[in-house]
């Protein structure tokens, strides 16, 4: 009983501590950075979230989708209609809407396409994302083409910092319960063979649709904070489908199906790209580098950047086995031996 205890609470100090410390460091970085940097984080901070939530049904559920950013702009689009004047809704009313929106869209896509498997899902999920696009292009009440403001703010960088770096806390911890829930444990069943969780009486349709819906609802609430943030959208800023490639992107350089694995991948590549872009431009030479920089950890971390710490782990222990007494230099015929032969 002692040990189990002694592993569930290094296990619980395992998980709580580097939350601890990434709250501590989130939260003074403003008195210590300029605006610049405070403006870089709000961006880390909104991908890593937007990444965490696509992990959940291409990680943690094994359904690679295409379509993602769907979500994140149903949830922009439903801040900026409801705060339109006329009906003047209150910034923070509008984001429930927006998960609740995406959710049932989510729900309605969910049913038919879920039935399918691998490249078959991705496709018909890019497709249904482009005819979303498509469709806000075109209808009056979104703006078409020339899009729509969201009404001056006179709020500052902080508060958009905080409003996205608090949805990023509030996801990981959610993301923490779900991945040691029984829902969790589900989903996970579902994803390494649907055949046997089907055979254990678990309902594999109804445990991947709640995953879509939960992925889709929480980066539509990132797309209400987005839009309000940047204070114009329009189908090219909030529906273009470069935003879901890099979700999988950075969930994949992170880590799939891993808890810190989205916030590493999104951290690393937000700021590698940031700085690359600062130095060398929107250029050819920048993109290489990018394209460069993932295909080496793809190559040789596939679990992702979190496979450095049970490498590291693994090739310290490694170095202790190999540190055993006999290993000691040999010392020699003991010279009282070599007397008495002579």
């Amino acid at each position: 009983m002692r040990a189990g205890g002694a592993n569930s609470a290094r296990l619980t100090a395992r998980s709580v501590i580097p939350l601890v410390v990434v709250v501590v460091f989130l939260a003074t970085l403003p008195l210590w950075v300029d605006d610049y940097w405070v403006r870089v984080w709000t961006g880390v901070a909104m991908w890593a979230g937007l990444a965490a939530s696509w992990n959940i049904i291409g990680g943690y559920a094994g359904y690679i989708s295409f379509g993602h950013v769907a979500f994140f702009g149903i949830g922009a689009y439903a801040t900026a209609i409801l705060m339109q004047p006329g009906l003047d809704w209150n910034f923070f009313l509008t984001l429930p809407v927006g998960a609740v929106v995406a959710g049932v869209f989510a729900f309605i896509v969910g049913w038919p396409t879920l039935r399918l498997r691998g490249a078959y899902f991705a496709i018909a999920t890019w497709a249904l994302a482009e005819a979303l696009a498509q469709l806000v292009n075109t209808v009056d009440f979104t703006g078409g083409s020339f899009g729509l403001s969201t009404p001056g703010n006179a709020e500052t960088g902080f508060f958009y910092y905080a409003m996205l770096i608090a949805s990023a806390l509030i996801y990981l911890i959610i993301f923490a319960v779900f991945e040691r829930s029984r829902f969790g444990y589900k989903v996970k069943a579902v994803r390494d063979n649907e055949a046997a969780a089907q055979s254990l009486g678990i309902n594999t349709t109804s445990v991947k649709l709640q995953a879509f819906v939960m992925s889709a609802a929480l980066p539509a609430v990132l797309g209400g904070i987005n839009a309000y943030w940047i204070t114009f959208i329009n189908p090219q800023s909030v529906l273009a489908g470069d935003i879901t490639d890099q979700m999988v992107v950075m969930a994949l350089v992170g880590g799939l199906g891993h808890l810190w694995g989205p916030a590493i991948g999104a951290t690393v590549l937000y700021l590698s790209s940031t700085w690359l872009n600062a130095h060398f431009g929107s250029s050819t030479g920048y993109i290489a580098m990018i394209g460069a920089l993932l295909a080496l950890i793809v190559l040789f971390l596939p679990d992702g950047l979190v496979g450095l710490m049970p490498r590291a782990r693994n090739m310290r222990l490694v170095r202790q086995m190999l540190r055993l007494p006999d290993r000691r230099a040999d010392p020699g015929p003991d010279p009282d031996t070599s007397r008495e032969r002579s």
